[in-house]
């Protein structure tokens, strides 16, 4: 069974969700850009950064579940990764000022990226040292 899918099927479905309240905002009259709205620039910036930091984060967590590390530990890396994006998007594509939530989500995001950067290297390193 494949987990990394999982979490990239939950992600895409909250990714749309912030998708359609940038369209449902456009319906209002702001064809293009934030028409200078506070309330289209933060759903236009929630959407654009989960699609800035989800990609790159899936995709080492891909890497890390066919390298072989433990169930848990992608279970993990996984579910961290939605409640950070939840977390960080909800703040800010739904509230007018939830400084909590766009904090921790994004602490969440910058540690997730630490911790599976030094996992895919140490991956790519040991999985080098083996076909040598």
């Amino acid at each position: 069974m494949l987990i990394t899918p999982i979490y990239a099927g939950i992600l895409a479905l909250f990714y749309l969700l912030l998708s359609v309240r940038v369209v449902q905002k456009r319906f209002t009259g702001i064809s293009l850009g934030d028409g200078g709205n506070e309330s289209m620039q933060r759903r236009i910036r929630a959407h654009a950064n989960f699609a800035e930091y989800v990609p790159l984060l899936l995709i080492m967590i891909g890497m890390l579940e066919l390298g072989r590390f433990p169930v848990l530990t992608i279970h993990i890396l996984g579910s961290l990764l939605v409640l950070a994006r939840v977390l960080h998007g909800y703040a800010l594509a739904y509230t007018p000022n939830w400084a909590a939530g766009r904090k921790y989500g994004a602490a969440l995001t910058f540690g997730l990226l630490l911790v599976c950067g030094i996992m895919c290297i140490y991956l790519g390193l040991t999985a080098s040292a083996s076909v040598i």
